[in-house]
């Protein structure tokens, strides 16, 4: 039987100090895991599993080097945390594993069925592939050597599943553990007996609709393919030092999914056992993280990722997509940018936190009012078209063809951020909000099928 390596999320020191997670209700995410994370450390040992814990002053990067140190090929490792959210009536639990990985998708369903069993109050939020969150990536789902999976155990910032924790602590770790156990026997039934040279199941792979000549291959149910495809795709993988690298018969292979950052839209086909790239002509990959220029999507295409985010959120902004294509078209801003801004400003029209519905502010814009938090827009419209223009206040100094609604317009250095990145830290104080609006637009150009 395999070990498990158990992580709690945050606690440890990140860019020089302590890292608490979400902060709530008079706690924050790193206490309410490790006091969570140490009762399923000594259930899953009561039961004669050997289980290593992650030291708590670790960063997210040193958890990941101290346990691909250790690790071996029939370990799991498993990083429970808590979610936040401007919207406190957000709830529930999650289980993240790495995309296009079937064996991994169950494995998150089994953990997550496990918690459920014990704790039936707690509601399913499901198991999710890790191109569903903020940056379309977790490293610790992506870069671990032994399966991994990351478990959000509720939302800190909802009430009910912070009290629900912290009343039944004990019952989640019992679920947890269960979880834990059941996976942990799962992936050692299914491991190769240790050899000093492995065998790999090889795939096929299939790019832009024809078949590559040369094969992948499968390692824990990740397809790999050869980096000298890599270097046919015209990728420059020297600063991306997150991405590991395999060699097997004298070739080295990195996981298809890490392609999906470079804008290679990435697919498993289970009956043919095909990995399948596809690099769209119809989106330049240059631009994709350029505000400025045209969207590639329909009005149809925006109105379907949004439901499938959201089911609710056409019911009061019915035209907002229309509204962005209009509106970003005649200032020359790509709608499929702003579009994607406004996903994350109101968690898909959910909203919450300073925002609220009724005062159309869309890409979460201040006020020019000292007393004011946020600014207030007599329509949909109007809220749309001054989003616009503070985007293009920051991306070009070419002059607005509307007329001026933007209550902040005249404070932005004009043309100081024609890139989508060059938005952290000045739109937002997150350092990582530019590659969050990316990986919106990864996951919407994927939805409409042109990645």
């Amino acid at each position: 039987m395999g070990r498990i390596f158990i992580s709690a999320a945050h606690g440890g020191l990140e860019n020089g100090s302590t890292d608490p997670g979400t902060v709530a209700g008079g706690t924050t995410e790193a206490r309410e895991m490790i006091l969570t994370r140490d009762l399923i450390a000594t259930e899953l040992r009561s039961r004669n599993f050997e289980v290593l814990t992650v030291p708590d002053n670790l960063s997210a990067t040193e958890t990941i080097a101290w346990i691909n140190a250790r690790g071996r090929r029939d370990d799991v490792a498993l990083e429970i945390g808590m979610d936040g959210s401007p919207n406190p009536s957000l709830r529930g639990a999650s289980a993240y594993h790495i995309a296009n990985n079937d064996q991994r998708k169950a494995h998150a369903e089994l953990l997550l069925l496990a918690l459920l069993r014990r704790v039936p109050q707690l509601p399913s939020r499901g198991a999710r592939p890790d191109t569903a969150t903020g940056l379309g990536n977790l490293p610790f789902c992506r870069q671990l050597v032994p399966p991994s999976l990351l478990l959000e155990v509720g939302f800190l910032t909802n009430p009910d599943d912070r009290l629900l924790l912290q009343n039944r602590r004990r019952d989640f770790a019992i679920g947890i553990a269960d979880g834990l156990a059941a996976w942990s026997r799962a992936v050692a039934g299914t491991s190769p007996s240790p050899s000093p040279s492995p065998t790999y199941t090889s795939t096929d792979i299939n790019i832009n609709g024809g078949i590559y000549d040369e094969q992948g291959v499968i390692v824990s149910g990740n397809a790999y393919i050869p980096i000298d495809l890599v270097d046919r795709l015209n990728i420059d993988l020297s600063n991306s030092p997150g991405i590991n690298r395999i060699s097997y018969r004298n070739v080295v292979y990195i996981k298809a999914i890490d392609l999906r950052e470079f804008n290679i839209s990435v697919s498993w086909d289970s009956a043919s056992r095909t990995v399948i790239l596809r690099s769209s002509a119809s989106v330049c990959p240059g631009l994709v993280d350029r505000i400025m220029g045209r969207g590639s999507t329909s009005e149809v295409q925006l109105m379907m990722f949004l439901k499938t985010n959201n089911e609710n959120a056409l019911t009061q902004f019915p035209d907002l997509p229309k509204l962005y294509r209009e509106e970003a078209s005649i200032e020359g801003v790509n709608y499929d940018v702003a579009f994607s801004q406004m996903c994350i400003e109101t968690g898909f029209l959910q909203f919450g936190g300073a925002l609220k519905p009724s005062q159309n502010n869309f890409g979460g814009l201040g006020s020019a009012i000292v007393e004011e938090e946020t600014a207030s827009f007599p329509s949909a419209r109007i809220g749309v078209r001054a989003h616009i223009q503070h985007l293009k206040a920051y991306a070009s100094t070419e002059p607005l063809v509307q007329e001026l609604v933007d209550p902040r317009f005249r404070f932005v250095r004009r043309g100081i951020a024609p890139l989508v990145n060059q938005l952290s830290g000045r739109w937002s104080a997150d350092a990582q909000y530019g590659e969050k609006i990316v990986s919106i637009v990864r996951r919407l150009y994927e939805s409409a099928g042109l990645l």
